[in-house]
């Protein structure tokens, strides 16, 4: 087929097209339909965009800097750059450090640069701007510095740890936060809005749709075309047919990620706070997410040490014996001991003394790490050592009445101090009353 001919055949089948009514293009998705099109449209995120919002004001005074959008998926980081690319004037190029290398970035600097000489501005979105190396991030600094381009950066990953300080210092970093149940109502309301059709669903069920989304527009959107696709017609599913039909969306949870660490700090922070509850419902929402249930085992034995010590010296234990059942039972019945450690350690009488003077002493010795002991308490197996007074007046403590010398054991230039301060709590009050009583026959026997 010649060219000519080849080229009508196509306009042919175009003009069928038209005259059907329909278009070549596949159909687009419902969260790309529904692509706010104005600052204004975007949900969720009042903090940074409402009348007060820090965007809200730089618009305010058509100044854009350079910026890192920080949040999980789906939370409009992109759309947003895109729409302040509009809203300042500048021409808007967007790469991904997933798929972008070195050759990728000087195109896009060198783009840039022609559009500034002809007066014509950029703003360079870079997603996932985290996977970026160092000597990548660093690449950015000369066209930040000089006006080439405003970098917005998107990231999923905590900049603090992710990107370089010298990147930070030249940016400023706003923070995309997961879409509330209200933020999601309004999707939906937009979704049936826009399709001219109501959710098939009950109250309970369309509250369950919120939650599944785990505050992610983007998913939401999807849920809600697999609802209208799952549906026959008049169907309404209830909350336990909407689980069935959809299986249920995985949480949002990266093993490696701000995830996993904001649900552990989460778990901790309530067992330290005595909220078992609480407690439990991070524990399940880790394990639900596939977290190592020995990893959790492993934290609860640091928080056994950290927050209880030995006000409850059966914490350190259970949460011992908790990781030795799940070793011996595995999952799922091995999860149950660790839950019932996570009870313990939450409901145990909380003290920090112990890790308090383990830190207080780990600074003296740091301090002081050539100090010599005092020789009476040295042992002198050879004559010389003799000679030299080692051992010289040790007092046996078995051999006082009360089982307790008092002598000092501190290096003489360094002097008595005291590291370890017991609260009136749970067991260390016991240990109180016996720090208090060596006290007292101290005094007396150095008086």
């Amino acid at each position: 087929m010649n060219a000519k001919r080849k080229q009508g055949t196509e306009q042919k089948g175009q003009s069928l097209f038209a005259a059907a009514g329909l278009e070549q293009d596949a159909p687009r998705p419902l969260a790309d339909r529904l692509r706010p099109r104005t600052l204004g449209e975007v949900v969720g995120q009042d903090r940074i965009l409402g009348p007060d919002g820090a965007l809200t004001r730089m618009l305010e005074t058509r100044s854009l800097g350079s910026l890192i959008f920080w949040g999980p998926p789906g939370t409009g980081k992109t759309t947003v750059a895109r729409l302040l690319a509009d809203a300042t004037e500048l021409e808007f190029e967007q790469i991904s450090a997933v798929f972008s290398g070195v050759a990728d970035l000087k195109k896009a600097f060198e783009a840039a640069r022609a559009r500034r000489e002809m007066g014509k501005g950029t703003l360079l979105f870079v997603d996932e701007v985290h996977r970026f190396n160092r000597a990548q991030q660093d690449s950015f600094l000369p066209v930040m510095e000089d006006g080439t381009v405003v970098l917005v950066g998107a990231t999923t990953e905590n900049p603090s740890f992710e990107l370089n300080a010298a990147l930070l210092s030249r940016a400023r970093v706003l923070v995309f936060q997961s879409l509330d149940e209200a933020a999601v109502e309004k999707l939906f309301a937009r979704a049936e809005e826009v399709e001219g059709r109501k959710l098939p669903l009950d109250h309970e069920a369309r509250a369950s749709l919120v939650r599944m989304a785990d505050g992610d527009g983007r998913a939401a959107l999807t849920l809600v075309e697999e609802v209208w696709r799952a549906a026959r017609t008049g169907e309404v599913f209830n909350a336990e047919q909407l689980q069935g039909v959809l299986q249920r969306r995985a949480p949002i949870y990266d093993k490696s990620a701000d995830g996993h660490y904001n649900l552990i700090s989460a778990l901790h922070k309530s067992v330290r706070g005595s909220d078992p509850d609480a407690a439990l419902y991070y524990l399940a929402r880790m394990l639900d997410a596939g977290e190592d249930p020995l990893f959790l085992a492993r934290r609860i034995v640091r928080m056994a040490v950290e927050d209880i010590g030995l006000a409850d010296p059966q914490a350190l234990v259970v949460a011992n014996a908790a990781k030795d059942a799940y070793d011996f039972l595995g999952s799922p019945e091995g999860e149950l001991a660790i839950a019932q450690a996570v009870i313990y350690v939450a409901t145990a009488p909380k003290s920090n003394a112990a890790y308090m003077a383990f830190g207080a002493a780990k600074r003296v010795a740091k301090d002081n790490g050539s100090l010599l002991p005092p020789k009476h308490i040295l042992n002198a197996p050879t004559r010389l050592m003799q000679s030299e007074g080692y051992g010289a007046g040790y007092a046996y403590d078995h051999d006082t009445p009360e089982g307790f010398s008092g002598q000092d054991y501190f290096p003489e230039a360094l002097g008595r101090q005291t590291f370890y301060d017991p609260p009136e709590r749970g067991f260390e009050r016991e240990i109180r009353k016996r720090l208090d009583y060596w006290a007292r026959l101290r005094s007396g026997k150095t008086s």
